[in-house]
This record gives C-alpha cells, structure tokens and sequence, in this order.
C-alpha cells in the first residue's frame, strides 16, 4: 500500500472515530437535554396525547381535557367555570405554556413526574397515569366572593385562620382559561395580552398586585404599638394633636371625619373612627425601624411567599424621614399590599396572634389516590404578636364593624372585626381611591371562623360614594357568611 492510500486510510478511520465519539457523547450525555428541550415537538406531542389529570375542588375535578380535531396534538385542556377559578388553576396553553397550579404541577398533571412511576411501568416500558392536585378551596366561599365582587375591578382572599387553608381567592374581571388552550386561539390570546386592555383579566389582582392599603394598615402599627410598649391597652390614650403637622413640614394631616374625637383617642377610637393623626403620630413615635419590623412579622417585604403559587411581595419601605414614616402609618407613602397580605393580617389576629402558613394545596395525588405530596394545616405556624395583643385588637375591631365605620360587614349571631381603608390613587390622588376592608368572623354556635380581605380597584362609583364601607365590606360580609355556613 502506497503512502497515499495509507494516509487516506487513517484520516477516513479518524472521521468514523470521531463520529463515533460524537454521537456517544449526544446520546449518552445529551440525550436527556434534548428530550426535554422547549423546542422538542415530540414532548408536546406526548404531553398531549391523552387527557392531562386534574385540579380538584371539593372532590370535583375544575379542570378536564378534550378531544382536539386534526394535528398531531390529540388532547387540549379544558375549564369548568373557568374565570372563577382562572385565579386559582392558571392555564395550560398548547401554545403559550402554563401557569401558577397548572405550571407548577405540570408534570404530575402530565403524566411525566418521576413519583408517579411504578416498577410495573419501568418492566413494560409504560408511561405512568397523570396524577392530581388537590385545593383547599371552598366552592361556596369562592362562587360568593365572585359574586359579590360583580363587575367591579377588585380581589378577595379568605383564609381558615386557624389551618392556613385558602378558602377563596378571587380577581375580578377574569377570563376563561378555555380560550386559549388550543393551536389556533391566537386572536382570543392578543385580546388578553393586548398593552390597551384596561381591565388587565389575566393578572392575579389577589395575590400579584400589591397595591396601597390605606388604613387598614393601622391594625400593623397599632400591633406595633402595643408589642413595645408605647401603650399597654386599646383604651389608653394616645398623644395626638388633631390636626397633625407632619413633622419639619407645613402639612396638616387631617380627618377624613373632621368632627370624629380623633384628638388624643385612644387606639379602640382611632380605630373606629380611622383617625389618621393618631396614626401617623404613632409612626413617628415609634419610628420606622420598629414599624418595619412589625410589618415583616406580618409578612411584609418577603419575596418568597409562595402557597405553592409566589405571591408579589408586599412592601413597608425603608430610609424615610419623619414626615414620609407618618404618612407610612395610614398605609400611603410607598406602602403596598396585596389583599392576601392583609387577610393574614387579620387570620394572625383572629388566631390568638399566631399565623399557620397561607396554602392553596392540600395534597397532590397519583391517579390511584396515593399522595405524593400532603401540605398539613396549620404547618409552619409563626407567632407575630402575643395573645394579648391580639385580643386586645379583635375587641376593637369588633367595635368598628359594630359601631365604627364597618358596619356594612355586621353578621347576626357572628363575632366580626374589621378595619376598613380608602388608600388614595395617582397623582396628588387624581384618580379613584381604592377601597379596602380587612376582617375576620367567627360562628359561635359552630366554632367556624375565616379571615377575609377585600380591595376594590375601580367600581365604576363616583369618588364621594367611593369607601371600605361601602364597597369592600358588603363584599367582605356575603364571603363570610358562606365560610361560616349560611
């Protein structure tokens, strides 16, 4: 053999080396990270080839799958009163992916969880059953929140205090989920996303909107209050000048009820009344670090809140003067909220000042019933403030639905307490306030008891008729009354 053939010989030999190499490395290496490349058709095509498992409610699937026509997709999602549920399940879209429960359990729902395989499926090569998640919402919670909220732009969250279970959690205009699940649901997908729509129906104004919370934030700094000591009852009185003058400023705080005995009130008083000079004085005395930190033992300024589905945070700000942490004491300046931050606020107080961790889960299941994942209430519990304070504070929040400005929440044959706020909006407060109320009920007869907040973004009211009374609280109450039965 001639130098020229042997050459070719050894450089053809190293190529088919090479490839070899190449294609050990792809397969024994690589194989699994293209498998499960977004751009692998054939996981989609697999993800859907026969029906997805399902988010229960109250032991009724909410979600099912239907038989798609044409295309190598055979099944695609599909919704039972999707928009009222749309804040809980999310979405699975052939298209655009997957959202909160649906995202999160997606490869239970799917089939493709390593927890569902048995050695019976590993001997036969089979793919393993979808599996199911299993919510702590009460339909009848939810369907009377949905309700009462109406075609007003707002949120309710209700909470068992005691468990941590969600009970409701509503975002109000919603959308219905089976939109959207197909291949060609493009034009009803733009609607949604569309920069010009307003009304924002995809965004979970529950728990993904923090917006100003107004005074319902006082029930944080009246806990602050009484946990150092600033003053040892509700029915001490405070030093308040009414008007107040934000300090090293010219701005006199004022009344929204300039005749209310707001001058020197006791916390039960300011309560009742929503006094905002005995609030913004109380935040100056006991300055913003001590108000923070009360704040952020409620729940504030966490950024990892997730029932499994992350919660936006909440936020108490930080490096402020004097007259801005006044303004931080009736919830304005750059304090914001989502309305499940402020129903664990109340389910705290209602619960002896102790708050289990908020879920949405109780158990995500094998298609056989066998649970893979179980989430315990009342897991996770945390003390935030002392028995003592929290009875302290329902009595007065009690005294605001009974004889304060929340009336409109009154439930005969119920303990209930509550803090109502009008947070202001835009600027200079141009724009409509937002109306909010925060509370909790207790049945006595029956020993059931629920945390409800509320927030009403835009109701379409005149700015006079606009009120945690009067907007947030009928809303707050009809919710109540399901939680507790009737």
């Amino acid at each position: 053999m001639n130098k020229t053939i042997r050459r070719a010989a050894v450089f053809c030999l190293l190529l088919v080396l090479a490839l070899l190499v190449r294609v050990t490395w792809v397969q024994a290496y690589q194989g699994k990270a293209l498998a499960e490349d977004k751009d692998n058709r054939r996981n989609i095509v697999q993800q859907y080839a026969r029906p997805l498992g399902n988010i229960i409610v109250a032991g009724s699937p909410v979600t099912g799958s239907a038989k798609t026509e044409g295309g190598d997709l055979a099944y695609k999602r599909t919704y039972t009163d999707g928009p009222l549920y749309a804040p809980v399940t999310g979405y699975t879209s052939q298209v655009y992916g997957a959202t909160q429960l649906e995202g999160i359990y997606r490869k239970v729902l799917d089939g493709t969880d390593d927890r569902l395989k048995n050695p019976s499926d590993l001997v036969q090569g089979k793919r393993p059953r979808p599996g199911n998640v299993v919510t702590t919402i009460d339909p009848a919670v939810q369907k009377a929140a949905y309700r009462a909220l109406g075609d007003k732009k707002g949120a309710v969250v209700a909470l068992d205090p005691k468990s941590g279970r969600i009970l409701g959690m509503v975002s109000t205009p919603s959308y219905d989920p089976s939109t959207i699940t197909g291949s060609h649901d493009g034009a009803a997908w733009k609607k949604l996303t569309s920069g010009d729509d307003e009304d924002k129906a995809m965004t979970n104004r529950a728990m993904r909107q923090p917006l100003p919370p107004g005074s319902t934030f006082k029930l944080v700094v009246a806990s602050a209050a009484l946990e150092n000591g600033l003053y040892d009852s509700v029915d001490a009185p405070t030093a308040s000048p009414d008007p107040y003058t934000l300090p090293g400023t010219r701005t006199v705080l004022h009344n929204e009820n300039r005749s209310a005995p707001c001058e020197n009130a006791t916390l039960r008083t300011a309560l009742k009344y929503s006094c905002n000079n005995v609030f913004a004085k109380l935040a100056v005395d006991l300055g913003q670090e001590k108000v923070k930190a009360m704040a952020e033992k409620f729940g504030f300024n966490t950024d990892e809140l997730d029932v499994p589905v992350r919660a936006y945070a909440s936020v108490y700000p930080q490096g402020m003067d004097k007259a801005q942490t006044a303004l931080t004491g009736i919830g304005q300046f750059d304090v914001t909220a989502t309305p499940l931050q402020m129903a664990m606020v109340s389910a705290a107080l209602a619960n002896n000042g102790e708050l289990p961790a908020p879920h949405l889960v109780s158990e995500v299941t094998g298609a056989g019933g066998d649970v893979l994942e179980k989430h315990e209430d009342g897991a996770d519990s945390r003390r935030i403030v002392s028995g003592r304070t929290a009875e302290q504070l329902r009595s007065a929040m009690v005294t605001v639905v009974e004889d304060g400005t929340g009336t409109n929440a009154r439930i005969a044959g119920a303990e209930v307490g509550g803090k109502t706020g009008t947070a202001q909006h835009g600027v200079k407060n141009s724009k409509t306030p937002y109306a909010w109320f925060t509370s909790y009920a207790k049945d006595r007869r029956t020993g059931k008891e629920v945390a409800v907040a509320v927030l009403i973004e835009d109701s379409g009211a005149a700015r006079s008729e606009v009120s945690g009374n009067g907007l947030a609280a009928p809303v707050a109450r009809k919710t109540m009354q399901a939680a507790l039965g009737g």
